[in-house]
């Protein structure tokens, strides 16, 4: 099922990271040291906000990687 709160997700398994992205505003996350098992239950998750808010949010380090850079403009419709 589509997730209104995370767009998508990646694991890198040697490091520990997971990277997340989020909806709507498009930045990312990197979470660290977070166990396979949690990695797994999150894609197996029926609704992965809840368990990003259950299992994840506020129990792992995370820092922002990528914020979505988006102009006033491009908000409002604007063609440059």
């Amino acid at each position: 099922m589509p997730s209104t709160v995370i767009q998508k997700t990646s694991y890198d398994e040697a490091a520990r990271i997971l990277s997340i992205w989020f909806v709507p505003s498009g930045n990312r996350y990197d979470y660290q040291d977070v166990p396979p098992e949690i990695h797994a239950g999150l894609r197996a998750a029926y609704s992965k906000g809840q368990y990003f808010n259950a299992v994840i949010r506020d129990r792992f380090r995370c820092r922002l990687v990528e914020r979505r850079r988006h102009s006033i403009e491009a908000d409002r419709g604007v063609a440059r």
